[in-house]
C-alpha cells in the first residue's frame, strides 16, 4: 500500500483528530442578524463539511455584541445563538470533521460597515447605529476613525469572563474547541503590539505587561473547557509595515501560551497600522509560512501556517519539511470548495473520492 502524503495523513490535539492535514480558514460572512448565524451560514459551511478537509474554523465570533466588527457578525454571547451554532456543527459532526469557533472581539476595529458597504466606521447616517469601540488605549485603528475608549483595569476581568463564557457556548452548540483571535488588528493583538498599546498599567509597557490580557484569556478559556478540548489560538506573528510587534514577540508569548494550555498557534500576520487590506495585495505564496516555522521550531508548540497557500504540492510541502502541522485556506477555498479532492488527485492517493462523502465518492468511481 503506498503511504499517504503527508498532508493527508491524521493530526491529534488532545481528544480531536483531524482526518487530515486541510483546515477551512475563518472567513467573516456579515449576514447574521443580530449576531446570530442563519441559512446563509448553512449554506455556506454545507459546501465545506462535504468537501474532505480535515478541520474547519467558523468566522470571528463576537464574544459581546460590542465586540462584533459590524452588525452583520456573528456572536456567541446570549444562550439563545447556541442552537442556531449547532445547526452548523451538525454539517461536519456528520461527515467527521472537527470544527471550531474562532472567539474574538473586534476592539478598535468594531462598529464598523459591511466590506461591500465600505467598511468604514459606522456614523449617524448609516442604516444601522453605530457603538462605543474599545482599546487598550485611545489611538484610532485608521486616520479618521473614532478614538476608541481606553479599557479600564477594573473593566477586563468581566471581558475575560465574557471569552469564558463564549468557550463553553461553543462546547454546547457543538464545536470541538475553539480559537482565540489575537490577530489582524482586534483586541488582543492591539494589546500586544506597542504600535497601539500605550498603556503604563499592568497591562502595558513591556512585553510581560502587553502579553498579559491575551494569556489571562486563554488561562481562562483553558479552565472553562474539558481537558480533551484543544485550544488554538491565531497571532498576527508580526505588525504591517510601521508597527512594532516582532515575531521575536511572538514566539515569547507563543511560549507563554503554551504554559497556559493553548494547544497550537495559527500564524497570521498585519492588521496594524490598518492600512491597504491584504486582500487587495499580491503577497508571494506561503509568505507567512516562516512565522509557523519559526514557532514551531524554537517553542516545540505545533502550529498551522496561512497565506497564499494554493496549490497541493506547496501545501504537502509545508506539511513534510516540518514547517507547519496543519494548513489554513479560505479565499482558495472559495474558488474551488472541492479543494481537497483535486490535492488528493494530484498527490497520488490512488482513490481520491475515498477522501469524500459515500454518496459522492461512489459516483465518481463509477464515472472514472
Amino acid at each position: 500500500m503506498t503511504a499517504l502524503p503527508p498532508l493527508f495523513t491524521p493530526f491529534s490535539l488532545r481528544g480531536v483528530t483531524f482526518p487530515n492535514r486541510i483546515v477551512l480558514a475563518p472567513m467573516c460572512q456579515y449576514q447574521a442578524e443580530e449576531g446570530t448565524p442563519n441559512d446563509w451560514h448553512i449554506a455556506h459551511h454545507g459546501r465545506y463539511a462535504t468537501s474532505g478537509l480535515g478541520g474547519a474554523i467558523a468566522e470571528s465570533t463576537g464574544v459581546t455584541a460590542d465586540g462584533r466588527i459590524s452588525p452583520g457578525c456573528t456572536g456567541i454571547y446570549r444562550d439563545d445563538q447556541v442552537a442556531a451554532w449547532a445547526k452548523v456543527t451538525a454539517l461536519y459532526k456528520r461527515q467527521g470533521i472537527p470544527i471550531f469557533l474562532q472567539l474574538g472581539h473586534a476592539g478598535p476595529k468594531a462598529s464598523t460597515k459591511r466590506p461591500w458597504d465600505g467598511a468604514g466606521p459606522l456614523d449617524a447616517q448609516s442604516s444601522e447605529p453605530p457603538w462605543q469601540t474599545l482599546a487598550p488605549s485611545p489611538i484610532p485603528a485608521r486616520d479618521g476613525w473614532p478614538v476608541p475608549k481606553a479599557i479600564e483595569a477594573e473593566d477586563i476581568p468581566a471581558l475575560v469572563d465574557a471569552f469564558a463564557a463564549g468557550a463553553r457556548r461553543a462546547l454546547a452548540a457543538g464545536f470541538d474547541g475553539v480559537e482565540i483571535h489575537g490577530a489582524h488588528g482586534y483586541l488582543l493583538h492591539s494589546f500586544m503590539s506597542p504600535w497601539s498599546n500605550r498603556r503604563s498599567d499592568a497591562y502595558g509597557g513591556d512585553l510581560a505587561g502587553r502579553m498579559r490580557l491575551p494569556i489571562e484569556v486563554a488561562r481562562a478559556i483553558r479552565g472553562s473547557v474539558p481537558a480533551g478540548t484543544p485550544v488554538l489560538y491565531r497571532a498576527s506573528c508580526v505588525d504591517s509595515e510601521g508597527g512594532a510587534l516582532s515575531l521575536e514577540d511572538t514566539v515569547a508569548l507563543a511560549a507563554e501560551l503554551k504554559k497556559v494550555g493553548v494547544d497550537l498557534m495559527d500564524c497570521s500576520g498585519g492588521g496594524l497600522p490598518s492600512g491597504q487590506r491584504l486582500a487587495a495585495q499580491k503577497p508571494a505564496p506561503g509568505f507567512q509560512v516562516p512565522y509557523a516555522d519559526r514557532i514551531r521550531q524554537q517553542t516545540d508548540l505545533p502550529t498551522m501556517a496561512v497565506g497564499a497557500i494554493t496549490e497541493p504540492e506547496q501545501a504537502n510541502a509545508i506539511v513534510a519539511e516540518g514547517r507547519a502541522d496543519l494548513v489554513a485556506m479560505a479565499r482558495e477555498f472559495l474558488r474551488n470548495p472541492n479543494w481537497p479532492y483535486r490535492a488528493a488527485g494530484e498527490l497520488g492517493i490512488e482513490d481520491p473520492a475515498s477522501i469524500l462523502p459515500q454518496l459522492y465518492a461512489f459516483y465518481l468511481r463509477i464515472s472514472s
